[in-house]
């Protein structure tokens, strides 16, 4: 039987009874605002409302990677317990959360030459990740190996695209996305842009859009063309406090689509400081990123 653990970080933005259901485990993270420290763990210790009322308020929420002490009590957990681990992390391209993950797995393996530890670079965010996660335990359940399932995971990883708009271009401005002179004049004329992840994990704006409406039809319409099929096992989206919004991405999408299953949760703080309230984001299995 392949009992091997799976776990991720509370960026993958999945909801609490997904880890709970499908046996994957995931690292809270920290984040500060006015020198105080708050755990984004899916919503239990900073409600997500409360988060983005914070945020609506002007507050400034900084955030930070998990370090190597903090990878290694959880590596130990499930090694402890003798069992083998994948741990997957946030994307590299804007986290520093890997390279400590692998430095914590390269000295782990020697203490435990019995156990497997394998750590991926998820190349993914929100619930990007999640899908990711999905995946993985999908892979499990079907009888693959954790050196077969973290291989299928590397090469599939960039399959799993990211779409996302955001209502507010100065959360973009402020973590150097845009600058400021496009986040005003966007925010003047009601400019909503369209932004994916790259296939190295980093966030790039794509496009365009008039009005918020026509962000979001534009989120769809582009998940047709990056599309694989009209049928999906698995789609996410994902909102920073917009359920509204994100519940008429999911009407269009299942109205042009055949999706299995969807899960919707909010964006958390490790990603919510920096897109702001009123992201949407849709994640899905599609064409490798280029």
């Amino acid at each position: 039987m392949n009992d091997f653990a799976i776990l991720v970080d509370a960026g993958t933005d999945l909801p609490r009874d997904f880890y709970e259901k499908y046996d994957v485990d995931f690292i809270p993270m920290t984040c500060t605002m006015d020198g105080r420290d708050y755990t984004d763990d899916a919503g239990i210790s900073l409600p997500y409302k409360e988060f983005y009322a914070e945020m609506r308020e002007g507050k400034v929420f900084k955030t930070s990677m998990i370090n190597t002490e903090v990878y290694g009590e959880w590596f130990r957990k499930y090694l402890d317990a003798g069992r083998d681990l994948l741990a997957i992390t946030l994307s590299s391209g804007i986290s520093s959360s890997y390279n400590a993950a692998r430095m914590t797995a390269d000295e782990l393996r020697g203490q435990y030459p019995d156990r497997k530890l394998i750590v991926v670079d998820g190349l993914n965010a929100s619930m990007g990740g999640g899908l990711v996660a999905f995946y993985a335990q999908k892979r499990r359940s079907e009888g693959m190996t954790i050196e077969e399932t973290a291989e299928w995971l590397e090469q599939n990883k960039k399959n799993i695209q990211h779409l996302f708009t955001v209502d507010d271009l100065m959360f973009l401005h402020r973590g150097g996305r845009v600058g400021k002179g496009t986040a005003v004049l966007g925010t003047l004329i009601g400019v909503k842009p369209l932004l994916d992840v790259d296939p190295e994990g980093r966030l790039r704006s794509c496009s365009k859009k008039r009005g918020r409406k026509g962000a979001l039809d534009g989120l769809v319409s582009w998940m047709g063309e990056l599309a694989v099929s009209d049928s999906f096992d698995c789609v996410m989206v994902s909102h920073g406090d917009c359920e509204e919004d994100a519940d008429y991405v999911i009407k269009k999408v299942t109205e042009r689509f055949k999706v299995d299953q969807i899960f919707k949760n909010y964006i958390g703080p490790t990603i919510g400081a920096h897109s702001g309230p009123g992201t949407v984001a849709l994640f899905f299995y599609g064409k490798e990123r280029v």
